[in-house]
Order: C-alpha cells, then sequence, then structure tokens
C-alpha cells in the first residue's frame, strides 16, 4: 500500500500524466542521483514491438541455468510493481522498492517528470548497489527517446519484431517506428535483430550501419525451428538439438532463437547444456500462460482448458490465434474467448484472425484510468466478423457467462491489464 500511494504521488508530477518521451529529464534526475547507471553490470538493451518480455525471460533462464546473477527490469506490471524488477533474480522486496523510490523523489524536489522515468531511476539505483552479472533491461516505448535509453556502452542490443503499435508516438509507418527502435544501437556494441518486415529491416539495417555496427540477423546469421517435437537452433558453429521451450506457442520458438542468437553473439560463454535447461525452466506470467487452479478457475466446467495472454495489437492477435490453431491440431475443442482491450488499440485487427478458429466471445470493459472499450462495442466489432460475441459486466461474470458453453477451451485475451485483474482475483501469485 505504500508503493502505491508513493507511485500516486509520482503521477502528480508529470501535468498530462501522458507518455512524453524525452530524456532531458530524466538525466537531469541521473545526474542529481550520482549516475548510477555508469556503474551497472553488463547491459542487453532490448527493444522491438513484441516479444521483447519473451526474449529477456529466454535470456535470463539460460543465464540463471549458467549460474549468472541477473538483473532484470520489464514493465508494465500485471499485478504489483515490483514484479517489473528482479535484483540478481529475485524480485525487489517491497521495503528496498519504496526506499529508492522516495529517494529518487527526494532529489527530484518536486520537477517536472513522468512516471515511467522517475521508476526507471530508481530501478538503476537499485541495479548499481547489488552486485550481478549482468542486466537485462526492457525498454517501455520507442528506444531512442525512452527512458532506459540512457546506456552508453551496452554489452549488446537486441529488436524483437517492429509491428504497427503507439503510432501517436512513434510515426505511422514501419520505417518511422522502426527508426526509433533502433535508437537504442551504439556504436562499439553489438546487435542482433529478429526477422522484420522489409520496412523495418532498412530502417534498422541503415542506423546500425551508420554506426559501424555489422549487426546479426535471424534467418541470416543464425535460425531455429520446431522438428519432431524438438527445437533445433542453428549458427556457423552447428546445431544444437534442445527441448521445445516450456513457454506455450509455436512463436516463442522465435523468441527463444532470437535470446539464444543473441547470448552468443554477446559472448556469454553459455554452453549448449545450459541452453537446454534455461528452455525447460523459462516462465514468462500473462503470456500463453496455462491456469490450472484459483478461484475464478473454478467458474468453469470440470474438465475446461484455461489460457491466458496479454498482447493487443494486430500482430500479437495474429501469433496467438496461430497458437490456439496449433492446440486445436493437436488436441479439437471448442474455442471461448473473454476479451477486453483499451480503445488506442486496433480491436478490429486484433481479432481478425480469430474468425477461422470460429469462437465463442464474451467481451467486457477493465476498470483502469484509460479509456477501455465498452463490451457493447468490442460485441459490435465482433459482429462485423459473424462472431457470436455478447456482453459481461466484469471478470466474473464474463467467466460465468463463458462456462454455460460446458467444457472448452478458454482464453482470456487483449490487454495486460485484463490479465493482471484476472490474476489478481483469480488469486495466482506472480514471481
Amino acid at each position: 500500500m505504500k508503493t502505491d500511494a508513493i507511485l500516486r504521488r509520482i503521477l502528480d508530477l508529470h501535468p498530462n500524466k501522458l507518455i512524453d518521451l524525452s530524456l532531458d529529464r530524466i538525466e537531469r534526475l541521473l545526474d542529481d542521483l550520482g549516475r548510477p547507471q555508469d556503474h551497472l553490470p553488463p547491459v542487453i538493451h532490448v527493444a522491438g514491438t513484441n516479444g521483447k518480455g519473451s526474449t529477456i525471460a529466454f535470456m535470463r533462464a539460460v543465464l540463471e541455468a549458467a549460474g549468472s546473477h541477473v538483473h532484470v527490469y520489464t514493465s508494465p506490471h500485471l499485478v504489483h510493481f515490483r514484479e517489473r524488477i528482479r535484483l540478481a533474480g529475485k524480485l525487489v522486496s517491497a521495503r528496498r522498492l519504496n526506499r529508492a523510490l522516495e529517494r529518487c523523489e527526494a532529489v527530484n524536489q518536486g520537477l517536472p517528470i513522468t512516471y515511467f522515468e522517475l521508476t526507471t531511476a530508481a530501478a538503476f539505483l537499485l541495479f548499481s548497489e547489488i552486485k550481478a552479472d549482468y542486466l537485462l533491461l526492457e525498454v517501455g516505448l520507442g528506444g531512442r527517446y525512452d527512458a532506459t535509453n540512457v546506456i552508453d556502452h551496452p554489452l549488446g542490443s537486441v529488436i524483437a519484431p517492429v509491428d504497427l503499435d503507439h503510432q501517436d508516438f512513434l510515426g505511422d509507418t514501419l520505417f518511422k517506428i522502426a527508426t526509433e527502435k533502433a535508437g537504442i544501437l551504439k556504436a562499439g556494441s553489438k546487435a542482433v535483430i529478429a526477422r522484420q518486415h522489409p520496412d523495418a529491416e532498412a530502417a534498422i539495417e541503415d542506423i546500425a550501419l551508420g554506426l559501424g555496427i555489422h549487426a546479426q540477423w535471424a534467418g541470416e546469421h543464425f535460425d531455429g525451428y520446431e522438428q519432431a517435437g524438438r527445437f533445433v537452433f542453428q549458427n556457423d558453429d552447428g546445431l544444437m538439438d534442445l527441448p521445445r521451450p516450456a513457454l506455450g506457442g509455436p512463436f516463442q520458438i522465435a523468441n527463444a532463437t532470437l535470446a539464444i542468437g543473441a547470448l552468443l553473439h554477446f559472448g556469454t560463454g553459455v554452453t549448449e547444456e545450459q541452453i537446454a535447461e534455461g528452455m525447460r525452466r523459462v516462465t514468462w506470467p500473462g503470456r500463453m500462460m496455462p491456469i490450472r487452479s484459483g478461484r475464478l478457475f473454478d467458474l468453469l466446467p470440470e474438465g475446461s482448458e484455461l489460457w491466458i495472454d496479454g498482447g493487443h495489437n494486430p500482430s500479437g492477435g495474429k501469433v496467438l490465434a496461430e497458437a490456439m490453431l496449433d492446440l486445436d491440431r493437436r488436441l479439437p475443442r471448442p474455442l471461448v474467448m473473454i476479451w477486453a482491450t483499451f480503445r488506442n488499440k486496433d480491436a478490429r485487427g486484433y481479432i481478425a484472425p480469430f474468425t477461422s478458429l470460429h469462437p465463442k466471445v464474451v467481451t467486457l470493459a477493465m476498470n483502469d484510468d484509460r479509456a477501455s472499450y465498452a463490451a457493447d462495442d468490442l460485441v459490435a466489432i465482433c459482429a462485423e466478423r459473424d462472431i457470436p460475441a455478447e456482453a459481461a459486466a466484469g471478470l466474473r461474470e464474463a467467466l460465468s457467462l463463458a462456462a454455460r458453453n460446458g467444457p472448452a477451451r478458454f482464453l482470456i485475451c487483449g490487454s495486460l491489464h485484463l490479465i493482471g485483474e484476472f490474476l489478481e482475483m483469480n488469486g495466482t501469485i506472480v514471481e
């Protein structure tokens, strides 16, 4: 509760409480804090539209399997803010987090600064205080002007797949968005890039070459694919025969491939055995995550499956629909979706890939300061695709309405905020 009170005060430090991409404010605060960003372990900086978090989860699992102590910074959180910060493998304690936030708040002296900027400064402060072997650092939004982009010499930069999202802030074309994402690339540091749309590839390659970086590209310098229930990684050194990643969904093969390619190119020294163990132990809450118990789970008919996923843009919808199709091929079951999203997201583009799966949908609005789509509006969007849908007043009612379909494959999706609501109400602990 104390953390929540501090965070509410921080929200009031920026006049409009909106995204305001700039480095001036955080650089001022970090200077006043003694530049903690200069006292960090080797940093792997990760940008992109989709797959950033999963790629970091894979890198963390492999590095920890190798015995390394790993700091991690990701966003957003699902239930509690401290999920964003791992110190040498463990979630930051509420007491230590509060102390860092209050110090940053005091040093800032009430000057204008955004929520993400001040909390990122607090994260850097925490990372500088505890020893670790690596820091896995996720970009919040974009790259060039993101608050995390104050690391002068990262060990390496990773750019996950780039797609259309946050066009109001990053630009209305893939080329422009990719240009912003590629702003994390630094001369003298290595880079590993996921497969990209040609427009995004052109933008990233232009910037990399301009900095003298000869990046490693997925599909060109290394690759990965599923074969006979196994995961095969390939580069110039040969093949690795690995277990299929513990994270669900065929799309995770690409994220795991990117993570392995980065760890190898950045010289972390991980072995094939350690990579295999990382594939077995990896976790990433809220992304293609199976739920097998809990207060809300108990509302579903016996014998049901329940999956949750926080992807929220059209490309996220596409890979999730492909994952549902993969499950259906293995074990055919009716699909019932519980769906909510925000008005600044492309709801039509998100739901379109599910049409061929013939789902039934229950829609709802979320409890959040931002504008959520009304449940009835999402019903109307489903009707445009001839997808049967009905509106619910909240998550508990949505699960109850969905349960009337009998045992099925249930999917809660469309927003990480919705997933956070579900996890909290279900009593699922996120660690």
